[in-house]
């Protein structure tokens, strides 16, 4: 069985990225999905998985600014 792990955004280490290390530590070959991952944010164990993100992450501000694309977070995720 393959197992994905889904977060929102990782660009910092706050309660819920508290719980998805967890989560990584009882999966430890599990992808992890999201729609913004900003390099070396987060924990060392979020950060050995495999991330894929969205292509909100490819838009100008993608990054940093990307709570401006809200209209486009259904879409895609």
């Amino acid at each position: 069985m393959r197992i994905a792990l889904v977060c929102d955004w990782l660009t910092g280490m706050r309660g819920g990225e508290r719980r998805l290390e967890a989560l990584c530590e009882l999966y430890p070959e599990a992808a992890i999905f999201t729609l913004v991952h900003i390099p070396h944010s987060v924990s060392q164990t979020i950060e050995s998985h495999k991330t894929r993100t969205s292509y909100i992450q490819l838009l100008p501000g993608g990054q940093k600014n990307f709570r401006r694309y809200l209209l486009l977070f259904p879409d895609a995720i």
